[in-house]
């Protein structure tokens, strides 16, 4: 349940009966011959398909996050964390005077990772008020399957090349690529980044079956909704 699709009147009625609601949390940065909102559309897509059946308000994805280390790519634009952290906050703020309680951060993006501590600190202030923060390919079941299928799943490789992030005419390579080695990259300038990474993709398949796809979908929508569903306690 979108609220784009809502009026403040119905969303107003909504929030009476049920204090739930997700906010998709996303990026935008290279994935390689993937979109740049890949992490937005997954985000998002995610939080809808998980939310609807329940009739949970899902709000519009945040689209820039953290990532600075992509900088180098055109077309990335990263967030300062203190500039990040006082957005979440003042959205979350707004959530809470718009009478929401229970808010899934549905994660698009790894960089995004200080908004989970930031979420605990918040609900300091806000005792009466639950904040999950879902980073959705991290996830116990959902990262097992990723292992299962394939356990070289990096960025921009086949783990986030669904049909919705595909591009028209960007075809995915028949190749699997060598993992770049992460400890080495944390230690690069952008330039370095991309010097290592190349085209973007960090290691592996760049594309696998539909099928595949499919199976971590299916998961990822199921453990999602279950984290919706509560217990919130």
């Amino acid at each position: 349940m979108r609220i784009c699709d809502m009026s403040w009147m119905q969303l107003a009625e909504r929030v009476r009966s049920d204090d739930r609601c997700v906010l998709p949390l996303g990026s935008t940065e290279q994935h390689a011959q993937l979109s740049l909102s890949v992490d937005s559309i997954l985000a998002e897509r995610l939080a809808c398909d998980a939310a609807e059946p329940l009739g949970v308000p899902v709000f519009p994805v945040v689209p820039y996050g953290i990532t600075p280390y992509f900088r180098a790519y055109p077309g990335t634009v990263s967030l300062g964390i203190a500039t990040y952290l006082a957005l979440i906050s003042d959205i979350l703020d707004g959530l809470y005077e718009s009478g929401f309680r229970r808010v899934l951060l549905c994660n698009g993006h790894g960089g995004n990772s200080p908004a989970a501590s930031f979420a605990v600190e918040w609900m300091v202030r806000r005792p009466d008020c639950r904040v999950r923060f879902h980073s959705w390919w991290l996830a116990p079941r959902t990262s097992a399957e990723i292992r299962r299928i394939d356990d070289m799943a990096t960025h921009a490789s086949w783990m986030e090349n669904f049909a919705w992030t595909r591009l028209s005419g960007a075809d995915a390579p028949l190749v699997r690529k060598p993992l770049v080695d992460p400890d080495r990259m944390r230690l690069q300038s952008p330039q370095g980044v991309r010097g290592m990474a190349g085209d973007g993709n960090l290691g592996g398949a760049y594309q696998r079956s539909d099928a595949d796809m499919d199976a971590v979908w299916s998961i990822a929508v199921a453990e999602t909704r279950a984290l919706i569903e509560g217990p919130w306690q």
